[in-house]
């Protein structure tokens, strides 16, 4: 059942599969749009590479209580929040401990169940968060199930290239099969085109494939391929800081409000 409601906030997985589809990046800069409305927002780093936590200013060696610990080591949520440089934006970054996970859970009868009751401690709504967003590595493996597991939804950023729809079905087929299984609530919240070039016939052809083929769950922003978002982790910041005035940063701040204006609607 999904506990969809106005007070506990909308956890949001990340997910696809395919690496270099620009998850990490909406991950991150998704986050800070939301924060600039005013909400509240954690990120749930859950790739072993941790660039999330790096685009969000989070050094390696400050990164003492991660999100292996809030698994493995059943930390509390207290213990491995950490505070980002972006008003009312925080993180549980990652290590590369975290790409042991799989093997170390492996005994754990509760192992996909791990993130979801780990993000419903008693004391969540201590925190006060209105979005989760679990950034997931690039696999359908233990960790993304957990994410699957523990959200609400999951976002799909799609790469505006050739074959960008194929890997989609498998992905689709994993959330089915989670639905089925272990969280019956689970929908999608969008599928999201990404690195979309306007002058680029191909860029066009795959938007226009993906609303035949997707219809509504293809969000109308598209974001676009923008040299500010590719420079913007370097700086370990989101391009809503690095370039505030970039076509970029604009497209992120449409997509949340995409995203929060639908929430309103269903919250109704």
């Amino acid at each position: 059942m999904s506990d969809y409601s106005q007070t506990s906030p909308q956890i949001i997985a990340i997910a696809n599969q395919k690496g270099g589809v620009g998850k990490t990046t909406t991950s991150i800069n998704l986050a800070a749009a939301l924060a600039e409305m005013g909400l509240r927002v954690l990120v749930v780093d859950l790739d072993p590479q941790g660039n999330a936590s790096t685009g969000l200013g989070i050094d390696a060696d400050a990164r003492e209580a991660t999100t292996y610990d809030l698994l493995v080591g059943e930390l509390p949520l207290d213990r491995v929040i950490q505070d980002t440089a972006h008003d009312g934006l925080c993180i549980v970054p990652a290590t590369v401990d975290l790409s042991s996970a799989d093997i170390d859970l492996i005994s754990n009868e509760r192992r996909i169940f791990l993130l979801h009751d780990a993000l419903r401690q008693p004391d969540m709504g201590a925190f006060g968060f209105d979005y989760i967003l679990i950034d997931c590595p690039p696999s359908l493996n233990l960790l993304t199930v957990n994410a699957m597991v523990a959200a609400h939804s999951v976002l799909v950023p799609l790469q505006s290239e050739f074959f960008a729809l194929e890997g989609l079905s498998q992905l689709m087929l994993s959330v089915r099969e989670v639905r089925q299984s272990a969280n019956p609530g689970l929908r999608i919240e969008g599928i999201v085109l990404t690195m979309f070039d306007r002058r680029n016939n191909l860029s066009r052809q795959v938007e226009e494939d993906a609303r035949d083929n997707l219809g509504d769950l293809v969000f109308q922003t598209l974001i676009p391929r923008n040299v500010r978002v590719s420079e913007a982790p370097s700086y370990a910041m989101p391009v809503l800081n690095y370039d505030s005035n970039s076509q970029g940063a604009e497209a992120y701040r449409a997509l949340a409000q995409e995203i929060t204006s639908k929430h309103r609607l269903m919250a109704a």
